[in-house]
């Protein structure tokens, strides 16, 4: 008997084969069960085509008289996401280094800060700006907060993780030699993580910029404030060009990050 039928044919094989069949038809089960959940109807999506055509067509052609308009939003939209990394960075470091195993004084502080960071990146941005526009009121320094507040969330476990995964040797040196935590952090922990901190929050700034543009429709300042407003006047030309500036921006700076991350990366 050859292998293959050895492999299919034992009881070994059988019940893997089982329980992949039993997997498949679990997973079936459950997208046809969100499917269900969300409405998913390719009939309905179709039958909306041509609103999406007629809205498109009011679109068309921008209109770019309303341009210089937007001058003032776009930079408000930067320093927002400007703001809200450096803020985020600030809070993340400290977060970060207690949220590192090797780093953590112990192990109660360290699962305390890893649920906080949980917490944190957990509860979207557009929540901590409704909850900001209505404790610091409307404008930009709202959207700065909540994506300070989110971001430092996230960059905390991506600079948790990367000091988990750095290489010991060159700290228990240092802790060898007598070296004071701080020490020990600059000389042996800083330069290792340094490259993949910097690609993670020049990354965490593409997405805050992004960010940025959805928050002002609910009142967090910036271009999105510019392109709700046009929208709920009916002026889809105007919007057209918001929609064109935002893709502009945004395509610029995913540009720009990219090749600060991969020039930072390659060392």
């Amino acid at each position: 008997m050859s292998g293959s039928r050895l492999l299919l044919g034992g009881r070994w094989g059988r019940g893997r084969l089982l329980r992949w069949a039993i997997g498949g038809l679990a997973a079936v089960a459950i997208l046809v069960w969100s499917a269900q959940g969300v409405n998913l109807n390719l009939r309905e999506f179709i039958r909306g085509l041509p609103w999406v055509a007629d809205l498109i067509s009011r679109m068309v052609p921008p209109n770019w008289e309303f341009l210089p308009r937007l001058g003032r939003p776009v930079l408000e939209t930067i320093q927002i996401a400007l703001w809200g990394t450096l803020l985020s960075m600030a809070l993340a470091l400290p977060l970060g280094l207690l949220a590192a195993r090797n780093l953590s004084p112990n192990l109660t502080l360290y699962h305390l800060t890893r649920q906080a960071l949980n917490l944190l990146r957990g509860i979207n941005e557009f929540v901590f700006a409704l909850i900001f526009v209505a404790a610091v009121g409307l404008g930009p320094f709202a959207g700065v907060l909540s994506l300070a507040i989110h971001g430092a969330g996230l960059l905390g476990k991506f600079y948790a993780d990367a000091i988990e995964e750095i290489d010991a040797g060159p700290v228990e040196a240092l802790r060898a030699t007598g070296a004071r935590p701080l020490q020990v952090f600059v000389f042996g922990v800083l330069p290792q993580v340094i490259p993949a901190w910097i690609a993670s929050t020049l990354y965490r700034f593409e997405v805050n910029l992004r960010a940025a543009t959805i928050l002002g429709m609910i009142g967090a300042g910036g271009i999105g404030f510019e392109l709700y407003g046009s929208m709920k006047l009916f002026q889809y030309r105007d919007t057209a060009t918001c929609v064109l500036v935002i893709l502009a921006m945004v395509m610029t700076a995913d540009y720009v990050s990219s090749r600060l991350r991969t020039k930072i990366l390659a060392g």
